[in-house]
C-alpha cells in the first residue's frame, strides 16, 4: 500500500503545476467562506470551497455534515456556480477550518468533477506543495 501512495504522489508532483495568482486568490476565497462560518472541528461547517469559471468569476461553497451523508463544499460550490449560471469551471479547491488549509476532493467528488467538468483543475496539497492538477490526471483510471 505504502508503495501506491508514493507512486501516486510521485505523479501527482510530476503532472501538477505550481500555483497561479489566480490559484492562490482562489484558495483565499474558499479559506474566507470556512473562516467566517465554521462551527468547530465537529461541527456541520468544517469546509469551505471554492470555483472558478471560465470568465474569472468565483463561486462558493460550505460542506453540510450529516450523519446520513449530506454535500462535501466542493459539491456545494458546483451548484452555486451553476445556479449562478456558470456552465465552464477551470479551478476548484476545497479548504478546512481552522487553518487547515486546502485538502484534496473525496472520491464521490472527483468522480463527480470528471463527469462533470473533465477539464477542470483542481488544488491539492502533494509531496511537492501545494499543486493545481487536472482531474483526468488525478483519476487515471476512473470509471466513465
Amino acid at each position: 500500500m505504502e508503495l501506491l501512495v508514493d507512486i501516486a504522489c510521485r505523479a501527482m508532483s510530476t503532472i501538477g503545476r505550481e500555483l497561479t495568482s489566480d490559484d492562490r486568490e482562489l484558495i483565499e476565497y474558499a479559506r474566507a467562506i470556512i473562516d467566517g462560518n465554521t462551527d468547530g472541528e465537529h461541527g456541520v461547517h468544517t469546509m469551505g470551497a471554492a470555483v472558478r469559471a471560465a470568465d474569472g468569476t468565483m463561486y462558493g461553497g460550505i460542506n453540510v455534515f450529516h450523519f446520513t451523508g449530506g454535500p462535501c463544499a466542493e459539491l456545494v460550490a458546483l451548484g452555486h456556480a451553476r445556479a449562478s449560471g456558470a456552465r465552464e469551471l477551470s479551478t476548484i479547491v476545497a479548504v478546512g477550518n481552522w487553518g487547515r488549509g486546502p485538502a484534496g476532493p473525496c472520491g464521490r467528488d472527483r468522480q463527480v468533477l470528471l463527469d462533470l467538468h473533465p477539464d477542470i483543475r483542481v488544488i491539492l496539497p502533494t509531496s511537492d506543495g501545494l499543486r493545481s492538477v487536472l482531474i483526468k490526471d488525478l483519476m487515471p483510471l476512473a470509471y466513465r
